[in-house]
């Protein structure tokens, strides 16, 4: 397999030379997309903004933006003001896929996070595919008036959609595999220096140290199911994706699914092929089962 790739990537133009994209029509995207939620409300800016089949993940499923906010609705005059603004953002080497992930506020007060897959349309303008958040608290992150930290866009060689596609799964299928029983050791083998890992009521882990400690957190096994949906960059650099995850937390089964973004990087100066990190990553769970009377 990686004969084959690195055949393919040097038969293939080189972007050593190129201007690589700049991740600021993806943020400008999210903060008109936040404005409009003033503006409009929630129903009316997530269904301006996204894609006919964007996907929300709401009370344990995986739904299209239309059904868990129906655009026809009357925008309840009572309904709290959301607010959100990036902290983080990037975008693939081809210019067609970004995210932008950063704290969120409800009535004023922080409250978690969110995190945006966005995709270029045909004519040049941006709908989001995928929204969702963790529940890491924002308390601490920087506000909106902040800029948001960018991640580079890589420098690796072309790859294959599929191909790329392809290859996440392996590694996702390895990954899934060592959580049953050791979901830390195997998180931090695949998990980019820099990656922003959320877990419910800590900061979002940020470097190799908080990452570990963000780690111990999560219950020692997680039992993760393939990808049940995501995407892919034309020029084969980021593949995102979410799936169903079962776990245990206070004697009680819990449910729920797992989102990453993992982006093709090299693995020294000079590799043109790449390895895959995950540069974005966090569970979001399904509603508790009830008490048990």
């Amino acid at each position: 397999m990686r004969v084959l790739v690195l055949t393919l990537a040097l038969s293939l133009p080189s972007m050593a030379a190129a201007q690589m994209p700049d991740a600021a029509p993806v943020i400008a995207a999210e903060r008109a997309f936040a404005a409009d939620g003033r503006a409009l409300g929630i129903a009316g800016s997530f269904n301006k903004w996204a894609e006919p089949d964007g996907i929300v993940i709401a009370a344990g499923r995986a739904q299209r933006v239309s059904a868990v906010y129906p655009p026809e609705a009357v925008r309840d005059p009572q309904e709290p003001l959301l607010e959100w603004w990036p902290n983080f953002a990037g975008i693939a080497a081809s210019g067609d896929l970004g995210f932008t992930t950063g704290g969120v506020a409800v009535n004023g007060q922080r409250a978690g996070h969110y995190f945006t897959v966005w995709r270029r349309q045909a004519d040049g303008s941006w709908r989001w595919v995928y929204d969702g958040g963790p529940a890491s608290p924002s308390s601490d992150v920087a506000g909106p008036d902040a800029d948001p930290v960018v991640l580079p866009a890589s420098p690796v060689a072309p790859m294959p959609a599929d191909m790329a596609v392809r290859s996440v799964r392996v590694n996702e299928e390895m990954l899934h595999m060592g959580a049953s029983m050791a979901q830390k050791e195997v998180h931090l083998t695949w998990l980019a220096p820099d990656a922003r890992l959320y877990v419910a009521r800590l900061p979002p882990a940020t470097d190799p140290q908080a990452q570990a400690a963000a780690l111990d957190a999560w219950p020692h096994g997680f039992q993760f199911g393939p990808a049940e949906n995501g995407g892919v960059s034309a020029h084969g650099d980021l593949v995102w994706g979410y799936g169903p995850a079962r776990w245990e937390a206070d004697g009680l089964a819990r449910t729920g699914h797992w989102v990453r973004l993992w982006q093709r990087r090299p693995s020294e100066p000079g590799d043109r092929v790449g390895e895959w990190r995950i540069v974005v990553a966090y569970l979001i769970p399904a509603p508790p089962p009830p008490a048990t009377q």
